[in-house]
């Protein structure tokens, strides 16, 4: 996060003199530059506004509002770089906005809709024409009538010129950032928890419970041929018996892939050599944890560890992989690597986009490192969260 920037001693250019160094010489150049500029952000402003309110009654509207909205960032990136470069005033670049790709359209639409640094870039190219009308009228006279005093005038202006950059084309402070980082992550915490429950209630709908409709339809034939034909009936009760252990065993993995009972007794290190050992590909685990995070980290550390070790399996065609757990200050690093083929990417289809958006939502981070012909190396990183905040929010200690 960059918080807004302030006025430093760095950013204080040199006192003005009568004599015309190179400064000021800049500043004159940039009142006069202001006319221009403020002719084209103004254009830009009115035809995006105008466009996109007359447009709002069509499926284009809005689109078309949020692409100028993006559009006006890109006004406000020049005119950082002018004050820059003309005024040294030093001004730290906004956070891009996220893609399509993170959200769907309709995140996205929402998100650059609400965005402030382009709301404001629009408010500051509004405010640029006139005053770029009224410096450039000063600086002309000034040039012929003014010698004696424009360095002195020239500083005065842009004195306000600075005052603008900083106010309108600093990024969002800390928290206006962190507001609409949560409001953004909350939808993805929503879309992830529903998937998790389509996806338990088709496995329990397609594996356990059709498991056991069958069951209670062969005891139930097994009771009618118990008298009639007690042999058939015994086999019946033998295939009972059978498909009863195998919904046991469906029914413990889906609680495994709900919070495996490992996990919870035994902590991450453990839950993650077990998963391992399940992988096609021999897997070297390091866990260098002093102590247990908080079940919420432990289960999302566990999660993303068994998705990349199914895409090893599975895509990678590697002969080995390594997984690194440990904590840095007050984060959790996770590091996957295996030497299979490479080419791994967050649009590749293998479930990476949704790591990264379940990460993104608990304030973690994903990067992939797969160049084609590997080795791949994934990195996720957790905030440590310590295990007393269970108890504090009420959740049971594990």
């Amino acid at each position: 996060m960059t918080a807004r920037a302030m006025p430093s001693h760095d950013d204080r250019p040199p006192p003005a003199r009568l004599a015309y160094p190179r400064h000021t010489w800049q500043e004159i150049a940039h009142l006069l530059a202001n006319l221009p500029v403020g002719i084209v952000g103004f254009v830009y402003a009115v035809t995006v506004l105008a466009t996109g309110a007359g447009l709002t009654v069509t499926v284009v509207g809005l689109p078309l509002l949020a692409l100028g909205l993006l559009g006006a960032r890109l006004f406000g990136r020049f005119e950082r770089a002018r004050a820059r470069k003309l005024l040294g005033v030093r001004v730290e670049e906004p956070s891009p906005m996220p893609g399509i790709g993170r959200r769907g359209f309709p995140g996205w639409l929402w998100s650059s809709l609400r965005d402030p640094v382009g709301w404001r870039t629009m408010l500051y190219a509004f405010l640029r024409l006139p005053w770029g009308i009224f410096t450039f009228v000063v600086m002309t006279v000034g040039l012929f009538v003014l010698w004696p005093v424009l360095p002195y005038v020239a500083r005065g202006l842009t004195n306000v010129d600075r005052a603008l950059v900083r106010a309108l084309l600093c990024p969002s402070d800390e928290l206006e950032r962190r507001i609409a980082e949560l409001e953004s992550d909350r939808g993805v915490v929503v879309d992830t928890a529903a998937a998790d429950l389509r996806r338990i209630e088709r496995d329990l709908h397609d594996g356990a419970q059709a498991r056991l409709v069958a069951l209670a339809m062969g005891l139930g034939l097994a009771k009618e041929k118990l008298t009639e034909d007690p042999e058939a009936a015994a086999r019946m009760v033998d295939e009972a018996h059978g498909e009863v252990k195998i919904a046991l065993q469906e029914l413990r993995d889906l609680a495994r892939g709900i919070h495996p009972a490992v996990l919870t007794d035994r902590g991450l290190g453990a839950a993650l050599s077990s998963l391992a050992a399940r992988c096609t590909v021999p897997v070297k685990v390091t866990a260098d944890l002093p102590a247990r995070p908080a079940a919420a980290i432990e289960g999302s550390a566990y999660f993303t560890v068994s998705e990349l070790l199914q895409n090893v399996s599975k895509h990678s065609g590697a002969r080995n992989a390594s997984v690194d757990v440990w904590r840095t200050d007050d984060r959790l690093l996770i590091q996957v690597w295996d030497d299979g083929k490479g080419g791994a990417r967050l649009d590749g289809g293998s479930g990476m986009a949704g790591l990264a958006d379940r990460l993104g939502a608990v304030d973690g981070l994903f990067v992939i490192d797969s160049p084609p012909g590997g080795p791949t190396t994934i990195t996720a990183e957790l905030p440590w969260r310590d295990r007393s905040l269970d108890r504090a929010s009420g959740t049971p200690r594990t």
